[in-house]
């Protein structure tokens, strides 16, 4: 019977699922590091999200057949070591699409409005009269939107602010998309253009060594003063160091992230002090529904691979 090795705790039914095709063994990599590698060495897939997946890793799992990541990002998996050790690598791309695309919207909802902080002075009792202009926030309605990185979630997120908001989008993408122009209403522009004219500017790229920093003082320079940065993607595709220098010198006038470049955030990030920055712990997909059909997704396609059949969410790139 194959041997799935699972570094995250499955929900029970998903794991009642696993059992039904294999062995299944529970191992926390940290908490138990010398029996995750003693288990490794007889597995046949590795289920989970978040571990780095790398070289090293890999010399340990003579037998394994397939790595099942529970997550649409994969940039903990070394793509180049895995395809290389004939691994079959697999993700969740769809089942979290329409929850991604509901918290992109409500961060940019958030940020433009200034929710969290107008939150804050309320339950601070700071609210003492009725509020002046310093306070106000800005319309998302009639809006220019620009979507960097247009796979499902972009498409989906540019859906929801045509139809609710009656936004303009415009996307820019390594290759353009004339299907998911004709489906959203989008439009496509070259990044520069993008960057000049949107008026919200949303990042929801996969992290690749071609986007790491993708986003930095310069583009943040093409900015409109009056611009909204929204990250949804991973943090290191914007870097975080040159968007607090904008922010400070006014270059735009404020950001919601979901992401950031080390997680959990330092307790004293200068973002934290920031009032026209939202700041949300990585729940782009948190929540229950989400979570269990990402899980069960996951473990459809690690079940598969180990019993020879080819799975539906290969990552590309991989075997």
């Amino acid at each position: 019977m194959p041997v799935i090795l699972s570094y995250i705790q499955p929900p029970d039914d998903v794991l009642a699922f696993m059992k039904e095709h294999a062995e299944v063994r529970v191992v926390r990599p940290k908490k138990e590091r010398d029996r995750f590698y003693r288990e490794l060495a007889e597995a046949d897939a590795l289920y989970g999200a978040g571990l780095e997946i790398d070289e090293e890793l890999l010399q340990h799992a003579p037998n394994l057949k397939v790595i099942s990541n529970v997550s649409v990002g994969y940039d903990n998996l070394n793509m180049k070591a895995i395809s290389e050790k004939g691994v079959t690598a697999t993700h969740t791309p769809t089942v979290l699409i329409d929850t991604m695309a509901d918290t992109m919207i409500g961060l940019m909802i958030a940020t433009a409005r200034r929710i969290p902080e107008l939150d804050h002075m309320v339950k601070s009792g700071s609210w003492k009269k009725p509020l002046t202009s310093e306070h106000f926030g800005t319309n998302i309605h009639h809006k220019k939107l620009g979507i960097i990185g247009m796979g499902r979630i972009g498409e989906e997120t540019a859906r929801r602010a045509r139809a609710a908001f009656h936004m303009d989008v415009v996307y820019h993408n390594r290759s353009r998309k004339p299907e998911a122009e004709h489906s959203t209403g989008a439009s496509y522009a070259e990044l520069d253009n993008l960057l000049h004219s949107c008026d919200f500017i949303m990042l929801l790229t996969p992290l690749t060594e071609q986007t790491r920093g993708l986003i930095g003082a310069e583009e943040f320079g093409k900015m409109q003063k009056h611009a909204i940065f929204l990250n949804g993607s991973r943090g290191p595709v914007a870097v975080e160091e040159e968007m607090i220098q904008a922010l400070q010198d006014g270059e735009i006038a404020a950001a919601g992230l979901d992401v950031f470049e080390n997680e959990p955030i330092e307790p004293d990030h200068p973002f934290l002090q920031m009032d026209n920055v939202v700041t949300l712990p990585h729940i782009g997909t948190a929540t229950h529904e989400t979570r269990h059909a990402m899980a069960a997704d996951a473990a459809r396609q690690c079940v598969d691979g180990v019993l020879g059949k080819k799975p539906k969410h290969v990552i590309p790139g991989g075997k």
